[in-house]
């Protein structure tokens, strides 16, 4: 399973990508605006630290703009990832771009039919979202499961990438339904690997070392 970094903050980037964690990034218009920079600096100077996949999304809402957008955008970078929202202007201009070689990120899938149509329409990469699923009401990774068993019945090669990651619940639940990718804020990941036992092992084993020098 491979692990993207959901955030622009360089820090963050910088601080997880250290570990060896981080397969690639994602961002969006919300995400970039918090850090207070231009848009195409930030996702540049990301792709340079980061050599996998780096999401950045188109802002426009009809088809020729989001071509307009992403043509512009997939010259920033070779591993650039085009993120196009999941409706019907942006499956056209999906199915677009997969046939000039620009990869794509359809986003905000939150049933199985969405994920479908957009591996279909030609996306790279679909990104359900499975704590905003959870809030309906309804069991967000149910969702992943779905769609794993679909991209393999029909052996599409779009990979799934679990997003709206909120806890480790959500991460061990996307990689035992098979998700190829799940996408974690940084703020996050430090919850990933803590564990209270792990911290009082460590406690136990340093109490030990002095009682025995000690003597």
């Amino acid at each position: 399973m491979k692990f993207f970094l959901d955030t622009a903050n360089m820090d963050e980037i910088k601080r997880i990508h250290k570990l060896g964690l981080v397969d690639g990034i994602t961002t969006n218009p919300s995400i970039i605006a918090k850090e207070g920079r231009d848009f195409e600096e930030v996702v540049k100077e990301i792709c340079a630290l980061v050599d996998g996949p780096v999401s950045a999304e188109v802002i426009g809402l009809e088809t020729e703009e989001m071509l307009k957008e992403a043509r512009d955008i997939a010259t920033w970078a070779p591993n650039i990832v085009v993120k196009i929202p999941m409706t019907e202007a942006g499956l056209e201009a999906v199915h677009v771009l997969s046939q000039e070689g620009i990869q794509t990120n359809v986003t905000l899938i939150f049933s199985a039919a969405q994920g479908l149509m957009a591996a279909k329409a030609g996306a790279t990469y679909i990104s359900p979202f499975v704590g905003r699923i959870d809030d309906t009401g309804t069991q967000g990774l149910t969702l992943i499961e779905e769609l794993r068993t679909i991209l393999d019945q029909y052996q599409f090669n779009t990979e799934i990438i679990t997003a709206s990651v909120r806890n480790l619940t959500h991460l061990q639940g996307a990689a035992k339904a098979g998700a190829d990718i799940a996408t974690i804020p940084g703020s996050l990941f430090p919850n990933l690997w803590s564990h209270p036992l792990t911290d009082i092992g460590i406690q136990k084993f340093l109490d030990d070392w002095e009682k025995a020098n000690a003597k």
